[in-house]
Formats: C-alpha cells, sequence, structure tokens
C-alpha cells in the first residue's frame, strides 16, 4: 500500500509546464457535505456512518460481513489474529509487494516464506507454492498486485488440498474480479485500503471482509481494545487494538463508494490512454492484463527492457516535471527483514529481475491524453539520453 506526497498545484514561474500529480484523490461536494453532515451531528465516533459504510461494502463485494477499521494494515493484522496465526507457523507470500502484507505476520511472531512471482502479472507464480510449503504452512496471504487478481484458480485448489487458510491482500484491488467474482469474496477473508491514492478514498482507512460469521466477530471485537459485542465498556474479553475507523472517514467512505464505478472506468480509460500511447513504444512494456479478469486499475506499471538503468531514467523524468515511482521493492531484499530472516539477493529471481526495470508513470482519474503525451514523451526523452550516455 504505497504512500505519495500531497497533491500540488504549483505551476513553474519560468513558464514550464506544472509538475504532474503522482497520484490524486477524486473528490467532489458531495464528499464535503457528507463529512460536514457528520460534523454538525456531533457524532465523531462509534456512530452510524461506519455500520452504514460496512453495509455498503459487504454488499458491494459480495460478502456476509464488512468490517471497518484504520487501514489495510491493521485490516490485515486482525486477521492474521483472528486466524490464529502464531509463532511457529509460515505464511506463504509474495515478496513483490508493499511491506504491510508481511509486517502483520511479524507483529504475531509468524515466519513469511517469500514466494517468487511469474513476470506477466507480477503476481506469485503458482508453482512456487508446493516448492515452498512445510510441515508449518499455516496459510497464504495473496496479493492481487497493482489491481490484478492472482491466479485463484490454482491458490484455491492449493489451499483446499492442504487446509491452508487464505488470505486475500486485495488492498490494491477494490473493485476487480477474478471470472466474474470481485476479490475479498475469495479465500477465508480480504483486507481493503483507503488511502487517498486508491481507487477511492477515506483519508485512512480499511476493511476487513468475510463471509464468516465467527471469524467477523472476532474482527469487530479486535479493533475495538478486545471488546464483546454486547459487553461493557470497560470489560474487555480479549487483548486487542484501536484500530477503529471515524465517523468522518467512514462518511467520506460511503460517499466515494457510491461512485466507485465512475472511478474505476475512469481509470479504465487512462490505462487506455497510457496502452495507445505506448503502442510501438519499444523499450517498455505496458501492463499486462488476463482474459479472465477485471482489472481494477491501482497504479500503472510498465517494465523496461533488460540492460536499461531505472534510477537515471527517473531521474531525467523528474527533471522534466514528470514524478515516477519505483514500484516496488522487494521485501525479502528490505534491511531489516534481511538481517532478521537471512533473506539474500538470489533467493527469487524473477521477483529480482522485475524490480530493477519496474517504473510507475502518474496515474489518477483525471488524466487526459496531453498528459499521458506529455508522461511517455518525457519517458523517451529520457531513454534516449541514457543511452547516448
Amino acid at each position: 500500500m504505497p504512500r505519495e506526497e500531497p497533491q500540488t498545484d504549483t505551476v513553474d514561474i519560468l513558464g514550464l509546464d506544472p509538475p504532474l500529480e503522482m497520484a490524486s484523490a477524486d473528490l467532489d461536494a458531495s464528499d464535503v457535505e457528507a463529512v460536514l453532515s457528520v460534523l454538525r451531528s456531533g457524532r465523531l465516533a462509534l456512530g452510524p456512518m461506519a455500520e452504514r459504510f460496512e453495509a455498503a461494502m459487504a454488499e458491494y463485494v459480495g460478502v456476509r460481513h464488512a468490517v471497518a477499521v484504520s487501514s489495510g494494515t491493521a485490516a490485515l493484522h486482525i486477521l492474521v489474529r483472528a486466524l490464529g496465526l502464531g509463532p511457529g507457523d509460515e505464511v506463504l507470500v509474495p515478496s513483490f509487494t508493499f511491506v504491510a502484507s508481511v509486517t502483520p505476520l511479524l507483529f504475531e511472531g509468524v515466519k513469511p516464506v517469500f514466494l517468487d512471482i511469474e513476470d506477466r502479472t507480477f503476481n506469485l507464480d503458482p508453482e512456487e507454492l508446493e516448492r515452498k510449503r512445510t510441515a508449518r504452512t499455516r496459510a497464504v496471504m495473496v496479493v492481487d498486485a497493482f489491481g490484478h487478481p492472482a491466479a485463484w484458480d490454482e491458490i484455491s485448489a492449493f489451499g483446499h488440498a492442504h487446509g491452508l487458510r487464505l488470505i486475500d491482500d486485495c488492498c490494491e484491488a477494490l473493485g476487480a474480479e477474478h471470472r466474474g467474482v470481485r476479490l475479498g469474496s475469495l479465500g477465508d477473508a480480504g483486507a481493503f485500503a483507503f488511502y487517498p491514492n486508491k481507487q477511492m478514498t477515506t483519508g485512512e482507512g480499511g476493511m476487513v471482509v468475510t463471509d464468516d460469521d465467527e471469524l467477523a466477530a472476532l474482527a469487530r471485537s479486535l479493533r475495538n481494545q478486545g471488546r464483546g459485542a454486547m459487553g461493557l465498556w470497560l470489560t474487555h474479553e480479549r487483548l486487542g487494538f484501536n484500530y477503529r475507523l471515524d465517523e468522518m472517514s467512514a462518511a467520506l467512505g460511503t460517499s466515494q463508494l457510491a461512485r466507485l464505478e465512475t472511478f474505476l472506468e475512469r481509470r479504465a480509460h487512462v490505462a487506455e490512454l497510457y496502452r495507445r500511447r505506448l503502442d510501438g513504444v519499444s523499450f517498455v512494456r505496458p501492463p499486462v492484463v488476463g482474459h479472465e479478469v477485471r482489472m481494477s486499475w491501482f497504479v500503472y506499471v510498465v517494465l523496461l527492457e533488460e540492460g536499461l538503468e531505472r534510477e537515471p531514467i527517473m531521474e531525467s523524468m523528474a527533471a522534466q516535471g514528470v514524478p515516477t515511482r519505483a514500484y516496488f521493492s522487494p521485501i525479502h531484499l528490505q534491511p531489516f527483514i534481511r538481517k532478521d530472516l537471512g533473506t539474500a539477493p538470489g533467493d527469487l529471481p524473477v521477483t529480482e529481475a522485475v524490480a530493477r526495470r519496474t517504473i510507475a508513470l502518474p496515474f489518477h482519474n483525471r488524466l487526459g491524453a496531453d498528459q499521458v503525451d506529455r508522461v511517455v514523451s518525457a519517458l523517451e526523452r529520457a531513454v534516449e539520453g541514457v543511452r547516448r550516455g
């Protein structure tokens, strides 16, 4: 769940094009009014808006339960705890992801076992599942990278065959579908995130979604300091967290969710603008989308051809007023992971090869054809400059 800089509207005083935004939330007057209505009510926490947001999200995803929490990381942490995962357990998880796919495991003393990816969609390679499974494997943390659904047919079959729990980290993939089924309804439970660079936003916030009644009840308790559903305020049935979502954020989320399909259509349109503009550009590969999925575009990540150095290209684009990001830096190569788990370069060859060559381009609902052309033109100039040396 990568973070982005705040929006900027600064215009260069020399008359150059203004800097482009890497990401930007799509907010309108209805969102403002939704938040103001909560402020006017005086009920800022533990009120009806969170329940309304949960009901709307459960209906959208197609599950019985949705539990609003303070972030996508909180949602994943609650799921790891609620599923009873702990010391001595192993969970299979791709390394090509944001760190929050892994830290909830570490919070609970679970050992992450890193999987390599396939180089088309950048999702976990299903053939890795059996290779990395051990007697201690208890679950798979599935990540739907950049909004593209993972190989759920193979993953579900693997999980069923070995009695493993399946957690869907669909924080980047709200609205995505696998064979017509919305993500969040596959596996035992899913987690969404609503940071401002996501498909919709609550500012900060997340959601646990599941069809499991017991899991949902436990998630509600864990987010609320371990209180029971009908217990007294100062009675705590278990160790829990303060992972609640406030009423203002829930109101914004409810308003945004009502327009989510419009947002997804706009993002798909921007992705198509990029695809057309990149057609015939030989040194990059645009994102690959499988025929069996509906992509929910989170970011737009291209793959450079082998031999191109990414960093000078990104520096050149920045000098032209075009921001980029190096998504993702593999988790198994993060300094604290290498120190604590003994991982090393060479462990995951496909992940490492891909991660050296991926660049996220500016991407949000309001990008037009002229801005997309500006981004790709900057990329072409940057690559030409690198090749000239």
